[in-house]
């Protein structure tokens, strides 16, 4: 059993490909993110997402950060913000799963189920780029949670792949 402090013998670390892994990963799973969002819609039609508000809070025109795409109007900055939020989570939780076996708990659920927590709890709030935890909306904390726990876990399925495929060798906690 592998206790929340326990870390990976150095020599079996290998950065270079959790980096790859995380980038990789971190792709794709912020297809899947959106994807859940489509069925079940993470807020109320009357607030704004709050990657819109933290962009015009840093002085962005989101209005005119758009695309036209198949008669649909996109807004790149919205999704690029996403985007690029998923990618760097999932390189940083790839790097972590290379020292501290313990974030990959539920294949990552545990880990998707506490950045829940930061940032709709803690981050956006202290923002005020969303109502607190606790004020959310019952379908809005079940959208958000199911929605981390299955894009943190197609993270950690292409991490076990592509670190496994590249390396040739199991992950760092059983070399």
């Amino acid at each position: 059993m592998i206790s929340i402090f326990s870390t990976t013998k150095q020599a079996s670390r290998n950065y270079a490909v959790a980096l790859w892994a995380g980038f990789l990963g971190g792709n794709l799973s912020s297809f899947v993110k959106w994807g859940t969002e489509n069925p079940m819609p993470p807020r109320t039609p009357d607030r704004a997402i709050p990657p819109a508000e933290m962009l015009q809070d840093l002085g962005f025109k989101v209005n005119e950060m758009v695309y036209q795409y198949s008669g649909h109007i996109v807004n790149w900055g919205v999704a690029g913000v996403h985007h690029l939020f998923s990618i760097l989570f999932a390189m940083f939780y790839c790097l972590v799963a290379e020292v501290f076996p313990a974030i990959k708990l539920w294949q990552g659920a545990a880990f998707a189920i506490l950045v829940t927590i930061g940032f709709h709890g803690v981050f956006l709030p202290v923002f005020h780029w969303a109502p607190p935890l606790w004020q959310l909306p019952f379908d809005e904390l079940l959208s958000e949670t199911l929605g981390h726990i299955l894009w943190m876990w197609a993270i950690e399925v292409v991490r076990r792949d592509i670190r496994n495929r590249i390396t040739k060798k199991p992950d760092p906690e059983f070399q």
